[in-house]
């Protein structure tokens, strides 16, 4: 060793190395290598002193750079490993966690411009929970992801506005409440920093809902005093004693080798200290004061400690609004997170709580053994077996494991598979990838419970993508779905623009005391970037067919009765879209279904009337700008006076993934010139035109002239649409028991109104009323 050494270096004195390279070593040794304290000189000026271990820079030590950067703090394997403080050459100052040179756990940066960000880091990005102070006085605390402002948070400006809600990318994006200084609130919704939805408007002095129930889900109170969980500021020696260094993070290296590779490593442009605070920091002001004063200064004779609001918004752009009361409302008001009470089930009574974490366990963990077992087995084409009463996996889940089960923090279960072969072919031919279909259900961030839109008493869960919908079944319900599988597979098979629910997969849960629990995994219609503002359920029949007034919230799905438009849409795209239709319900009426319906969402863009007083994203008060930052916005309005535009599709330029509600191929447009093509809503996204997915059409509001005077106020006529539609609940058959309610419900009703009816005339109800829905041009 001592003869591959010496070539390379000159020994001046006992514990002095001098390199051929010009870099020099001084300190204390163990052999050739330096080990203990020593002191470290690259030709370039860098300079290390500090703690050795067997050649590799670990322990407590400084380095200071060239350019006037410095760390000092701990260092393992030759790397930036632990608790330390770096200043960069601009001054600003970053102390807390490390790992393998970026800022990885708790720490604290103080910008040069005094900016201050106190919190959670991830891979040198701000990631988890934080606050963020501006110099001028604004402040953020709560979710921060990839270094942007995302998930739950508090913004507080300077003026004393604050936002309580959800955020996405660095814009308020989701559930919100915004508290004016003077008292005024407004809750609603937000997409991409704009009013985006329905909300509640509450002049100053009004009665509302009390903001603890928004607030006590972070940390501050409801007068806008933020609170952290720990201190303010990091203590670099609180977070070094809840630290654990790991002690060797690289391989030996000798004297000579250092000298080369920690000159790399700790070059300034490799470590990034003197990086500018974050231009990304999208932090928007307060809203603009027109935004509340078409509220708060309007019928200034009425009582406006009892009047409120009900506003409706299209990015940014108030179009309707209603008159009430504030006690009417006070109820309706239901704050982020806290999800909506979901009544007793006659047989899902127990499924709540603990319980209900089990059974959303226990289903990822049956569907990740489903998928990984069946994928390595080579597809072939399926078999009159392959849908029989055999055709069924069983396996047993005991929670310490087996030879066939990992271990799993649940309770003992038994899992039981349908048909696995077929809808592993079915998952196959809708271009689903086994791994994207197992890490979307089957992922750490698990699956979440949503309310159920219907009578059914089933239960409903939403994968953490929003990908995929996951429904329990009755009994009956199964059975009807096993039997009509082997035509269900012919038919997708056939039609790939089926607007027929995906079904992906079929399973039961059988837990203790023999109680079973069966699911189907399907397609969620409404996966897309766009914001869908309305949802109907529509299935021809008006009897029952209306949603109580007081009952509508957010994402309520709404009935035939209260659909108040109509969908005018492309020659060709209209004739495309009832050419399905007609199969579809030919399909299910020759399986005797009926119960279905069309599940219809629609995204409004904002009326092109009213770019010109659009509220912009970053709109402010007479307020200086909310951040020190140069976030370098256009100021020009953010949509375009073009709500949407057909051009000719060019693969490149959009999406063309599939996914689980994608159908078919792209639709073609008589209006330009019957090809396929692309929609493009300016300033937000290109899409591609399938069936039933991202279809433009003009919604035309219906009036009804014999309506009574209400103190609703609809301020347009025709709106620029997206629509997204699927044929769902395809699981009821005209059996006995529905044949004894059609007479019993026909004795006291026009046998037409009612929903129940035989088959064939149910298929051709359904049609004639979409006929009404999605009218022809004349």
């Amino acid at each position: 060793l001592l003869k591959s050494i010496i070539p390379l270096c000159t020994i001046l004195r006992p514990g002095e190395r001098e390199f051929s390279n010009g870099d020099f070593y001084s300190g204390e040794l163990k052999g050739s290598l330096p080990h203990g304290k020593g002191k470290y000189e690259w030709s370039d000026g860098t300079i290390y002193q500090g703690d050795w271990y067997e050649g590799k820079i670990s322990g407590k030590g400084k380095l200071v750079w060239p350019s006037g950067a410095k760390y000092e703090g701990d260092f393992s394997g030759g790397y930036l490993h632990g608790i330390g403080t770096m200043t960069s050459p601009d001054g600003s100052v970053y102390s807390g966690a490390w790992r393998m040179n970026v800022r990885h756990g708790l720490g604290r940066k103080e910008y040069v411009n005094s900016d201050l960000y106190d919190g959670s880091w991830k891979e040198g990005l701000q990631e988890g929970h934080g606050s963020y102070s501006w110099t001028n006085g604004n402040r953020y605390i709560g979710n921060w992801k990839n270094g942007k402002m995302c998930g739950r948070g508090v913004m507080r400006w300077a003026n004393g506005d604050l936002f309580d809600g959800f955020w996405l990318n660095g814009f308020r994006h989701g559930s919100g409440v915004y508290k004016f200084v003077d008292g005024c609130l407004y809750y609603g919704a937000w997409s991409q920093g704009l009013k985006d939805g329905k909300g509640v408007f509450y002049p100053a002095g009004s009665k509302h809902p009390s903001l603890k129930k928004w607030c006590r889900s972070l940390q501050h109170d409801d007068t806008g005093k933020f609170v952290l969980s720990r201190s303010s500021s990091i203590n670099v020696e609180e977070l070094r004693s809840l630290s654990t260094v790991t002690p060797s993070l690289s391989v030996k290296t000798s004297v000579s080798g250092t000298s080369k590779t920690l000159s790399e490593r700790f070059r300034d442009e490799n470590l990034r200290t003197s990086e500018p605070p974050p231009s990304d920091f999208t932090c928007h002001g307060p809203s603009s004061k027109s935004a509340r004063s078409s509220g708060s200064g309007q019928r200034e004779g009425q009582d406006k400690n009892r009047v409120v609001y009900e506003r409706e918004y299209m990015q940014g752009v108030l179009i309707r609004e209603t008159i009430t009361s504030s006690v009417d409302r006070s109820h309706k008001i239901r704050p982020p997170n806290l999800p909506k009470q979901v009544r007793d089930r006659s047989f899902m009574t127990f499924l709540k709580g603990e319980h209900n974490y089990y059974l959303m366990l226990n289903l990822q963990l049956g569907i990740r053994y489903t998928v990984g077992k069946i994928t390595p087995v080579p597809r072939r084409e399926v078999r009159a077996s392959d849908f029989g009463k055999k055709a069924r996996t069983m396996v047993y889940f005991p929670r310490d494991g087996s030879n066939f089960t990992p271990p799993h923090k649940s309770i003992d279960f038994s899992w039981k598979d349908y048909c696995p072969m077929v809808f592993r072919n079915l998952r196959a031919m809708f271009k689903l990838d086994p791994a994207d279909y197992m890490m979307s259900i089957c992922g750490d961030d698990g699956l979440t419970e949503i309310c159920s839109p219907g009578k059914s008493g089933s239960i409903f869960y939403l994968s953490h993508d929003d990908r995929f919908v996951i429904k329990t079944l009755k009994k009956s319900e199964l059975e009807v779905l096993l039997k009509m599988l082997p035509k269900y597979y012919r038919h997708v098979g056939d039609h790939e623009n089926t607007l027929i629910t995906k079904f992906f997969g079929v399973h039961r849960i059988k837990l203790k005391l023999g109680k079973k629990v069966r699911f189907v995994v399907m397609g969620n219609m409404f996966c897309t970037e766009l914001k869908i503002h309305r949802r109907y359920d529509l299935k021809g029949s008006t009897q029952g067919r209306i949603t109580e007034k007081t009952k509508i919230q957010e994402k309520t799905t709404l009935k035939d009765l209260d659909l108040a438009y109509e969908f005018h849409m492309d020659k060709l795209l209209r004739e495309a879209l009832f050419k399905q239709i007609y199969l579809d319900c030919a399909f299910l009426e020759s399986l005797h279904i009926i119960d279905y319906s069309l599940l219809l969402g629609v995204h409004f863009r904002a009326p092109e009337q009213l770019n010109d007083i659009l509220e912009h994203p970053n709109a402010m008060s007479d307020q200086d700008s909310v951040s020190s930052v140069d976030v370098g916005m256009d100021q020009e309005l953010s949509i375009p006076p073009k709500g949407l535009l057909l051009v000719t599709h060019e693969p490149n330029s959009v999406n063309t993934a599939p996914g689980p509600h994608i159908r078919g191929s792209t639709l073609r447009a008589f209006s330009v010139g019957e090809k396929e093509v692309d929609l493009i809503l300016p300033g937000t996204a290109r899409l591609r035109v399938q069936l039933g997915v991202n279809m433009p059409a003009q919604a035309h509001h219906k009036l009804d002239e014999d309506k009574e005077e209400s103190a609703t106020i609809e301020l347009f006529e025709v709106y620029d649409v997206v629509v997204y539609m699927g044929i769902i609940d395809i699981l009821q058959e005209y059996n006995a028991k529905k044949k004894v309610e059609h007479k019993c419900k026909s004795l006291r009703y026009d046998p037409m109104t009612i929903s129940v009816t035989e088959p064939k005339v149910y298929s051709k109800r359904f049609v004639d009323f979409l006929h009404k829905v999605f009218p022809e041009e004349t």
